[in-house]
């Protein structure tokens, strides 16, 4: 009898255990697939795409979701050393499939100038600008070759280029315009906002300078002469200059309808009129003189469009129909008034 109540507990306990052991893993599963709560998890919203590595005559193509170069690189366990060129540059964004990335590995060289001896990392190989590295100033008519080394022990792996001074003391440097930025007002967009209509693009030039030295020490350059290789391109933004109509403009724009102002001029017609006049058919500008919602000067111009010129509103936009012609029509006259004030 004693035997079979300590199995009878040993077999509630067997139970309780394995219901406890079953609901935590439910609680478990139940919590991991519950996003909303906390920023505990993340996800990746870049799409994955295949890059390819060309380093050093080796070729690496992965699939990867990383958003720029240099990430895409620190996935791969690609390390970057100082010197190495990274093409397209690090922070470039991988937006297309097949994306290739190029990488030049820095090598050790050295530059003899008169004598004296240089030593860099460098990953370039235009003779002229190693040496620019080095910081050693090359002059129009100044040469920069590779040599063959002396010997292994003294240059190491390293490739030797030396310079050949001949008796130059002018330098040509391409230099950067930088654009001009321009704004233009525009009266289809509303006051407050911009777009930009060009995109601007750096221009470059190429100076020639003398240099003049003392003590064989570098103190003043001059220029000898420019010339434009690349004009540069002006950015232009468009600046709104559209106002907001009043809510009783529904009122001006049935005057307007029936002075024979067609749908498709009609914005720009009631921008013009509310501008100049607010739209008021006795409004009179107190130093001029100029009357009525067209502000004509003088005011009984507009008889010619009718005798009720002065109190009749229709009549006055009439008139003023026929006096925008000179402009091309309404939207002329409108883009003139916000350019110079008046039309």
């Amino acid at each position: 009898m004693e035997l079979k109540h300590k199995l009878d507990k040993a077999l509630i306990f067997t139970i309780v255990f394995v219901a406890v052991t079953i609901l935590t893993c439910f609680i478990k599963v139940s919590t991991a697939n519950t996003y909303a709560e906390g920023d505990e998890l993340t996800f990746e919203t870049h799409a994955a795409r295949f890059v390819t590595f060309y380093d050093e005559g080796e070729k690496l193509t992965v699939k990867t979701d990383a958003a720029t170069v240099r990430e895409a690189l620190e996935r791969a366990d690609i390390i970057i050393n100082t010197g190495d060129i990274v093409e397209p540059g690090l922070d470039a964004e991988i937006n297309i499939d097949n994306y290739y990335i190029n990488i030049h590995r820095a090598r050790p060289v050295i530059v003899r100038d008169a004598g004296k001896e240089k030593y860099l990392m460098t990953a370039s190989y235009d003779p002229k600008t190693i040496a620019n590295e080095a910081g050693i100033t090359i002059y129009d008519g100044d040469e920069v070759k590779m040599v063959h080394s002396r010997s292994f022990l003294e240059a190491g792996a390293a490739t030797t280029y030396e310079v050949t001074r001949n008796g130059g003391r002018t330098i040509t440097i391409e230099e950067e315009i930088p654009f001009a930025e321009e704004s233009v007002r525009d009266p289809n967009l509303p006051t407050g906002t911009s777009e930009v209509r060009q995109l601007g693009e750096v221009g470059t030039k190429r100076v020639y300078y003398e240099v003049f030295y003392v003590d064989n020490q570098e103190v003043e350059r001059k220029i000898v002469a420019e010339e434009i290789v690349r004009e540069p391109v002006s950015r232009i933004t468009a600046v709104g200059a559209k106002r907001s109509l009043p809510p009783d403009s529904e009122v001006c724009a049935s005057w307007a309808r029936q002075a024979g102002v067609s749908e498709a001029d009609l914005q720009a017609a009631l921008q013009l009129i509310y501008r100049e006049s607010g739209c008021r058919v006795d409004a009179r500008n107190a130093r001029s003189g100029a009357y009525g919602i067209p502000q004509a000067l003088p005011g009984h111009k507009m008889a010619s469009a009718g005798a009720d010129w002065e109190t009749n509103p229709v009549t006055q936009i009439r008139w003023m129909a026929g006096y925008v012609s000179r402009y091309g029509g309404w939207q002329g006259a409108y883009e003139f008034q916000i350019t110079h004030g008046w039309y």
